[in-house]
């Protein structure tokens, strides 16, 4: 019976994985909605992508919020996944060491904020878990009492970082020059990796800004020799250019910050109401400069932002004629890569604009505006409202997974970011 004791707990895991959603749905998204500011980022840099390496000092931290005066009694488990983000055939004990249910112990409540909350904090990894097999992870937090139903959960990779990737982002695209496009090329040495078939053995996915709906999987290169795959001129590693990331600041809520119009304490909190926005896609290229979709809780006097940052409702407002059939987003790291009425803008017929809130806690952040058609299950695009140009400054994901055969889950053995020259 012992020796069956990890097999059922692994089963147990992806049953619950499935009862909450997760075996469909496993992106950074928060279910409960007592729940808010979700942000994973590597230790020290909230510029990088949420990647850590297998057997480093890197440490990963995953911070949220629970809204009122009390805490809970949280804890936490990972699901190791496949390239595809659906959960592996990996026991529990092949992926970490540890018992895979951590109580998430710290915690601190909000200092001096109109809006009280509880701020949580998870070091990953730590004394109680550490991580032995790379690859795509989902954290997921739940109640003790009540552990099928997931909470909230976050992604993140563990890459082994054994295949080394070099490249360029050019704007001279096999669809045209200094247009509408980027393209990518790079090469990938897996010298590291031994004998193996560069065909079938290595699979590529290369993403821009983090964002889901821009991931693609590239299965095979264009050619290979001398323990090197050369991905060069195919079609997939042409992008949208898209447009900088427009930008706000709400740090403080004495005086409007960055490109905030106006602000005031109206009923249980700050409003703030940002400068009218435009559409972007018949206008020049503009440098900004850019968090690559990101955010940042910042209260500009508080020693700890994380438990000193107030909530906030934002007002965004999109200055423009109707879009028949279409529905408009406001889009960042903050929404996590989801469409629906928490994010979906209304048109105003008299102030002929495109309207939402949204309580955000203050920082700063970056945000742009998509659309798709009505009714579609299709993903959003910002290429309506913002355009595409050549210049922009995009963040290039480049992730190298290698499955060999009778390997019962994919390895993350590359990760690496690519940016315009």
């Amino acid at each position: 019976m012992k020796r069956l004791a990890p097999y059922i707990t692994a089963v147990i895991i992806l049953i619950s994985a499935f009862l909450c959603g997760a075996a469909d749905d496993t992106s950074t998204r928060i279910f409960d909605s007592r729940f808010k500011t979700l942000k994973v980022e590597v230790e020290d840099n909230f510029m990088a992508p949420p990647v850590i390496r297998l057997n480093s000092h890197d440490r990963l931290i995953v911070k949220f919020d629970e809204i009122g005066e009390d805490n809970s009694y949280l804890e936490y488990r990972l699901i190791h996944c496949n390239a595809d983000w659906q959960p592996s055939r990996l026991i529990e004990s092949e992926y970490v060491d540890g018992f895979n249910s951590v109580k998430i112990e710290d915690f601190a409540f909000s200092s001096a904020t109109f809006v009280h909350y509880v701020n949580y904090l998870i070091e990953i990894p730590n004394d109680d878990i550490r991580i032995l097999h790379s690859g795509n992870y989902l954290l997921q937090v739940y109640d003790p009492d009540d552990p099928d139903l997931t909470l909230l959960q976050a992604r993140f990779q563990v890459s082994e970082n054994i295949v080394n990737t070099v490249g360029d982002v050019t704007s001279r695209t096999d669809r045209g020059h200094y247009g509408e496009w980027q393209q990518l090329r790079f090469i990938c040495n897996y010298d590291g990796l031994g004998n193996l078939n560069p065909y079938q053995d290595l699979t590529v996915f290369v993403s821009q800004n983090g964002r889901e709906s821009t991931r693609k999987q590239i299965k095979s290169p264009l050619r290979s020799g001398s323990n090197e795959n050369y991905y060069e001129h195919l079609p997939d590693l042409i992008f949208p250019a898209s447009n900088e990331y427009r930008r706000f600041e709400s740090t403080s809520n004495l005086f409007p910050g960055l490109n905030i119009d106006s602000l005031r304490y109206m009923g249980s909190n700050y409003h703030v109401w940002l400068k009218p926005d435009e559409p972007r896609s018949y206008k020049e290229y503009s440098f900004d400069r850019t968090q690559h979709g990101r955010f940042i809780v910042r209260e500009y006097n508080a020693t700890d932002s994380d438990i000193g940052a107030d909530y906030i409702t934002a007002h965004f407002r999109l200055e423009t004629d109707r879009i028949p059939d279409t529905e408009v987003y406001v889009e960042g790291e903050f929404t996590h890569g989801q469409f629906d009425s928490s994010n979906r803008m209304e048109y105003d017929a008299e102030q002929r604009a495109y309207t939402l809130q949204i309580p955000l806690k203050q920082g700063a952040y970056n945000y742009q505006y998509v659309t798709r058609r009505r009714g579609s299950s299709e993903l959003p695009s910002p290429t309506l409202l913002e355009g595409n140009k050549y210049e922009t400054e995009n963040e290039y994901l480049i992730e190298v997974w290698y499955r060999p055969p009778g390997v019962r889950a994919d390895r993350l053995v590359g990760y690496s970011t690519l940016l315009p020259q």
